[in-house]
């Protein structure tokens, strides 16, 4: 299926921007308490307390440190165990309690997993997680953006077990991951194509590929979902790029020597800001959006305390916005 977009766009309100002293807090997920975690460059996984204190700003503790690049996030029930996807280690538990470190996964068929994104675990035990390119890793993400390799995959790590199986391959970028209210079925990001793509995980096309919402208007990244009751929310990092979609009909050939020009090239991203909203049936529940906005590159989106909190691999820091109302 494929979702209508909202009727209208919103304005993004913010709030306020919590500095971080580091930089890229590239995802970020909220626990029973309302409190927010989140990775950062440095390898520190922090978490925030008392965002919704109107007095000062939330306290930042430090929970633990990877050694590598912490991007998706899942915190199991509870709220003291976390899943991380490290772009340079493979997927990871961490104990928040003691800050322990431990590998659940680090290689398929005998290759080093790198760039892995996000990652979602179901009540059955099953792990699910995403990489995002076979071909670049995280600091040249724009190349695989630009030579739209599909070389994104969609991985299970069953209970137990130590190396994960291919679920569905061929993805153009993978990202973020959230799962339906039953469980059923798993939505994933697709950066480099603008799409949700939903995967049935049980039936006849257990493992398949079908649309969910094609066309956004940006470009899709960390997917977050507080809970069965609510929506699937969607962070776009960036803006739709009609050259870029172009490019993607060229020649493989064109496309590769785009991607070797743009690993070397400046970035800097738009002040285009945006997050949508979907439910179960893939219809568009909000669509909030900020032309100028002062904080670029909006790669994750929760709720907590009533009002969303957003995440960026560019920004050394965190912003709060107001939470539209339910529809």
């Amino acid at each position: 299926m494929t979702a209508p977009q909202a009727r209208a766009p919103q304005a993004l309100a913010p709030r306020r921007l919590i500095a971080l002293g580091a930089r890229g807090p590239e995802d970020v997920v909220a626990d029973t308490r309302g409190r927010v975690l989140t990775g950062v460059e440095d390898g520190r996984i922090l978490r925030l307390d008392g965002l919704a204190n109107p007095a000062g700003g939330p306290r930042v503790e430090v929970l633990a440190r990877t050694g590598g690049r912490p991007l998706g996030l899942e915190l199991l029930p509870g709220d003291d165990t976390l899943l991380v996807c490290d772009a340079e280690h493979g997927l990871l538990r961490v104990d928040l309690a003691s800050g322990a470190v431990h590998v659940l996964a680090d290689t398929l068929a005998g290759e080093r997993l790198r760039f892995c994104s996000n990652v979602v675990a179901l009540s059955d035990g099953n792990v699910y997680f995403t990489v995002s390119s076979t071909r670049y890793p995280l600091h040249q993400w724009i190349g695989d953006l630009v030579e739209h390799t599909g070389t994104g995959r969609l991985l299970r790590l069953a209970p137990g077990a130590s190396v994960p199986e291919v679920v569905l391959d061929g993805l153009q970028f993978a990202n973020g991951l959230a799962p339906a209210a039953d469980e059923s079925f798993l939505v994933v990001a697709e950066t480099g194509a603008r799409r949700l793509t939903r995967v049935p995980l049980t039936g006849p096309s257990a493992g398949q590929a079908q649309p969910f919402a094609e066309n956004l208007p940006g470009m899709p990244d960390n997917l977050w979902r507080g809970g069965p009751d609510g929506p699937i929310w969607v962070a776009l990092a960036g803006p739709r790029v009609p050259p870029l979609d172009l490019l993607h009909r060229a020649a493989p050939a064109v496309r590769r020597a785009a991607a070797r020009a743009a690993v070397h090239a400046p970035f800097r991203p738009t002040g285009a800001t945006g997050v949508l909203a979907y439910d179960d049936q893939g219809s568009a529940l909000h669509h909030l959006t900020a032309r100028h906005s002062r904080f670029r590159m909006a790669t994750s989106v929760c709720e907590a305390s009533g009002l969303l909190v957003l995440g960026s691999l560019w920004e050394r820091g965190v912003a709060v916005c107001e939470r539209p109302a339910v529809k």
